[in-house]
């Protein structure tokens, strides 16, 4: 009925910046080598938003409260982190792939996955990967690992046996074998809930859920169940989707009588970046780049634009847009039509701005006015004066 065998002469490698913002932060500070190291607010009410391997040790981990990190490890090195740093060095390996590779998608900010199908009849293709990786390590000082197999779920999957700071070939023919003995939770698409539904039924390893019919997996788990049992016997045929800097979402207005009222310009830019970022977030997509046109009544077209640290909050996006306007704007003119883009988009619904308990309650407030939009309509609540309903 299905059909095991992977696509033929497919080669897909992964690549995983190893504790990414410890690891820039240790660049940065090299005496927190060896150290461990908690990414996070200096308050008690912040959350963990990294940590290294030898604060795992302590049973640390991401998302945990900073009070809790500080309990199971009192030694414990807390470092405030730093987006734009972190963006930077991002963009920095970015650059490297984008440079060498053919075919790469930016997953995240340290995460990424190259298409090498074909290369292999030039070159080693494992060889020039590893070669890639090593670049990216000399390069960059940062340290990562690779998995190199047929498809995106067998070398993330063999990414993650290689952590940290190593590199596995997962032969072609050989992605069962090497699946079988692992826990069913390093299948990718394996949430919290898929997880305990699996271990209420006895499955603990990929190799029980190799050996279940799949329509008794459908029948339990649904269409996603059947995708995660598709997965186990190491098929995955999604594709490397080609990353490119330009892709983007944006805005624009024009007034139904130009105007020199900036204050009310101003006013609709905020609410405009509000819609947007609401977009990014419903989307799973962070921007780095945001650009402001302004169109005057003469007709002259304008825009500005400006690299930022990754992020989807309101609140860090629109003083930025106001600041690019303010540039922009030429007092002798009145303005026909303002536009605002969001580029450089990548993947991440990371809790990157949490490094302050504002910023968790910030957070807290975004998944609620996001529900309310969703459910009564665009902008139905906002933290501007341009919505026409609440305003906070």
């Amino acid at each position: 009925m299905f059909d095991l065998m992977a696509k033929e002469g497919r080669i897909v490698t992964h690549l995983d910046l190893d504790t990414f913002f410890v690891s820039v932060e240790r660049l940065k500070n090299p005496r927190l080598v060896g150290l461990p190291v908690v990414i996070g607010g200096s308050s008690d009410r912040a959350v963990v938003a990294s940590c290294s391997y030898e604060a795992r040790r302590y049973g640390i981990h991401s998302a945990m409260p900073v009070k809790m990190a500080r309990q199971l490890c009192p030694d414990a090195v807390f470092v405030r982190g730093d987006m734009e740093e972190y963006s930077r060095y991002s963009r920095m390996v970015t650059d490297i792939i984008a440079e060498s590779a053919p075919v790469y998608e930016k997953r995240s900010i340290d995460e990424f996955y190259l298409d090498l199908t074909g290369m292999d009849r030039f070159y080693n293709a494992y060889k020039w990967a590893c070669e890639l990786r090593q670049r990216i390590i000399s390069e960059t000082g940062l340290p990562i690992s690779m998995g190199y197999s047929v498809n995106k779920t067998v070398a993330k999957i063999a990414t993650g046996e290689a952590k940290p700071a190593g590199y596995l070939q997962v032969e072609r023919g050989s992605e069962r074998p090497f699946l079988a003995p692992l826990p069913v939770k390093r299948i990718p698409g394996v949430g919290d809930k898929m997880h305990t539904t699996l271990y209420e039924l006895g499955v603990r390893r990929i190799a029980t859920l190799q050996q279940m019919p799949p329509r008794l997996i459908e029948h339990t788990l649904g269409a996603n169940g059947l995708e995660v049992w598709r997965k186990a016997h190491g098929i995955d045929p999604s594709p490397v989707e080609p990353y490119n800097e330009a892709k983007s979402m944006g805005s624009e207005q024009t007034f139904e009588r130009d105007t020199i009222d900036h204050v009310a310009v101003k006013r609709l830019l905020a609410g405009m970046t509000e819609e947007l970022a609401r977009q990014l977030r419903a989307c799973e997509r962070m921007t780095g780049c945001v650009t402001v046109k302004v169109r005057y009544s003469t007709f002259e077209t304008v825009t500005r634009q400006q690299i930022i640290g990754y992020t989807q909050a309101d609140h860090r996006l629109i003083p930025v847009v106001h600041a690019l306007f303010d540039k922009l704007y030429d007092r002798r003119l009145r303005i026909r039509l303002v536009g605002i883009k969001f580029s450089r988009l990548v993947h991440g619904v990371y809790q990157i701005d949490l490094f302050d308990y504002g910023e968790e309650q910030m957070q807290r407030l975004y998944r609620a006015l996001d529900h309310l939009n969703t459910r009564w309509g665009n902008r139905v609540v906002g933290r501007t004066n341009s919505v026409l309903g609440v305003q906070i």
